[in-house]
């Protein structure tokens, strides 16, 4: 059974990262965060996350998933999660350059990270869509395998896979700090902030089609 169950804990791990390296609003906060605080960032996120995913599968729990699912509710978080991040992206995009980026042996702000994490996931529809269909899915998988451990095996891995790639992300973009002095670093941070923008009004545009 142990084996199967390390089998399982692999399977979520690239199940894991396959989604964590998609693209999105976790990503280019991670990034830009790096850029203003270090190393320390990425994991921070990862930790705001995980905070919003547990809370997510507590109500998964207690049989909210058809609440999750719903398409009222879809709608009311692609339109509150677009608003969300057109203002985290602008505010990212008017970041003024620092006279001096903290090493990373220096205190960071850590609230503003987890806190990036926990609303970059609980704004982005597809994070909901995501746990309501394939994650629920490995859960009972999980459960049918080895009850209580077979789900924290699937929970190690899952978070696992989002903590290697967002702490190398994270790892190497802090490393490539020093070459985005002045106008690299404004221009960096405004294509992440654009990019959150164009993100948000596409989960605006998305939910009003629907």
């Amino acid at each position: 059974m142990w084996i199967e169950i390390i089998l399982f804990a692999m399977a979520s791990f690239w199940v894991g990262l396959s989604g964590a390296m998609v693209p999105g609003p976790m990503l280019t906060v991670t990034i830009s965060d790096s850029l203003k605080k270090g190393s320390r960032a990425g994991p921070l996120v990862v930790l705001g996350h995980v905070i919003a995913e547990t809370t997510l599968i507590i109500l998964l729990v207690l049989g909210l998933g058809w609440v999750i699912g719903s398409q009222w509710m879809t709608m009311i978080i692609g339109g509150v999660g677009g608003v969300m991040l057109i203002y985290i992206g602008y505010s990212i995009a008017r970041s003024p350059v620092p006279e001096e980026i903290p090493g990373d042996g220096e205190p960071i702000e850590k609230r503003g990270s987890v806190l990036s994490g926990i609303i970059t996931s609980v704004t982005n529809p597809y994070f909901y869509l995501w746990w309501a269909t394939i994650g629920w899915a490995f859960m009972l998988k999980g459960i049918e395998l080895a009850g209580i451990i077979g789900v924290l095996s699937f929970l190690v891995g899952h978070w696992g896979a989002d903590l290697s790639w967002y702490s190398i992300v994270s790892f190497f973009t802090s490393k490539g700090r020093g070459v985005l002095p002045g106008k690299r670093y404004r221009i960096m941070m405004m294509i992440c902030g654009i990019f959150l923008v164009f993100l948000g009004v596409y989960f605006i545009y998305s939910t009003l089609i629907t």
